[in-house]
């Protein structure tokens, strides 16, 4: 599974990127999540307060 962020949702909180496992989340400028880092486990996704992150195929 892939996720991706949804700028005009987040809130830059950090959050997603303190519970990332793989430290997948660009934190520079707009959050970003590097697919190629991420293994899909969800936790930033479940970690968001604010519902940015959006899972995909």
């Amino acid at each position: 599974m892939t996720f991706t962020i949804n700028p005009e949702k987040c809130s830059t909180c950090g959050l997603c990127i303190d519970v990332c496992p793989v430290e997948a989340i660009n934190p520079y400028g707009v959050y970003q999540i590097d697919s190629s880092l991420c293994t899909g486990c969800g936790l930033c996704q479940e970690s968001c307060p604010v519902d940015a992150i959006e899972a995909g195929t």
